[in-house]
Parts: C-alpha cells; structure tokens; sequence
C-alpha cells in the first residue's frame, strides 16, 4: 500500500514541477499543448491496454462498457459542477481563472488526478506499477501544473499559494493510489474489473475535457498527430 501510495505521489509531483517551471520562467503555449497532446495519447493508450483490456479478462463486455459509461458520467457532472463553481478555466495559461473560485480550481485539480492515482495504484497490485500509465500521468500532470500555475500567475497568485494547491492535490493523489491498491485486494474477493471500466471512463471523460481541448487551441489540427504519437508509445511502453 505505500509502495502505491509513493507512486501516486510521483505522478502527482509532476503538477508542482509544472508550477515551478512557470513561475521560474515563461514557457510558451504551444509547448504547453504539444506535451498536453503527447500525454492525451498515452492515458488514451493506457484506457486501452491496461483497463479495458483487463477489465474483459474478468467481466463481460456488456458490464465493463455500462461502467466504462457511468465514470464518464461521473467526472462530466463533476466537471460541469465545478465549472459552474469557477473552476472551470482552471487550466487555462492566460489568466482566466482571474474570474474563477479558487476553491473550485483546487477541487477541479483534485478531480482530475483522482481517477488516475487510483487505477496506478491498483497497477502495482498487480504486480508493478504501469511504467506506461505512469509516463501518461506525469506527461498529462506536467502542462497541467504548468498551464494552470501560469494563468495563476497572471492573476497574481504567489508562488508558495500555488505550491500548496498542488501539494493538496499531491497528497490527495497518493491516498487514492493507496485506496486502489487497500480496496481491490485479491484477498477480499475482487476482481478489479469494476473498477478499471469506471476509471477507464473517467480518465476518457477528462482526457477530452482537460487536456485535449486545450492543445487544440495552439495546435489545431496536429493534435490528433500528437495524440498518436503519445498512443502508439503507451503501446510500446505496455509491451515491456
């Protein structure tokens, strides 16, 4: 269990690195959205082959579609709610989160990285942690913190303000990869399957909720190139 925990832990400090990297310079959008893109691909690749591929191994295709449909459902009603909050333009790197609630941008950052955290953690339950789901957190957390901290910075937020919000999430991140591992024990009769259809859904709802609309800003139509970029490394990364 800490082992999962220390994982949920690394995947999530990517967001404070993203957040020191914009307050010790300006870095610009369009690398936001490339690395933005590149992550998109490889959670996408991850939803593939390590949670719905597993999930059929143990429940029927029927069951793990319905879940896969109801953590998507989730996390848009739960996105949709913090948006109307003021948390909705809380990766935006120009400074829109002026207007926002930073409460609800700190929620919103919490929201995104829970259904991540608790499938790596479950990944280590199985035998080791996912070197390619984890690249996809750390490739998706990174311009997160990073969009994010720089739209906080234009609005004059301090630097040590943005570093506890991040560290809030960090924190949030390594409980949740800990509960993935605690809750889907074999020694307590479950499959996991449930599980990965509902996060599989969730992490699709927030790869074309978070991630991808903001690279399509800057990079129009090269994100789906991108995107497959990062696809076809998660593929490889699975493999080893």
């Amino acid at each position: 269990m800490l082992v999962a925990a220390l994982w949920g832990a690394v995947g999530a400090a990517a967001l404070v690195v993203g957040a020191l990297v914009a307050y010790a310079g300006a870095p610009s959008r369009r690398f936001i959205a490339v690395v933005m893109a590149l992550g998109a691909g490889l959670l996408i690749g991850s939803v593939s082959f390590e949670l719905v591929d597993e999930a059929v191994k143990t429940a029927s295709v029927g069951l793990v579609g319905l879940l896969t449909l109801l953590g998507a459902a989730t996390f848009t009603v739960g996105d949709w709610w913090l948006g109307r909050k003021g948390g909705g333009g809380r990766k935006d790197a120009d400074g829109a989160q002026a207007d926002g609630n930073p409460l609800a941008i700190v929620f919103g950052s919490v929201l995104d990285g829970v259904p991540e955290s608790f499938v790596l953690g479950l990944t280590v339950l199985q035998g080791d942690v996912s070197v390619a789901l984890l690249a996809g957190i750390v490739l998706s957390n990174f311009p997160e913190g990073l969009s994010s901290s720089s739209g906080l910075r234009a609005t004059g937020w301090a630097r040590s303000r943005v570093l506890w919000m991040w560290s809030v999430v960090v924190l949030v991140s390594a409980v949740s990869a800990a509960l993935g591992y605690l809750l889907l024990d074999p020694a307590t009769g479950r499959t996991g399957a449930a599980a990965q259809g509902f996060a599989a859904g969730a992490l699709l709802a927030m790869v074309s909720n978070t991630l991808l609309p903001e690279s399509y800003k800057v990079e129009g139509v090269a994100t789906g190139s991108l995107v497959a970029i990062g696809f076809a490394v998660s593929l490889m990364l699975s493999a080893l």
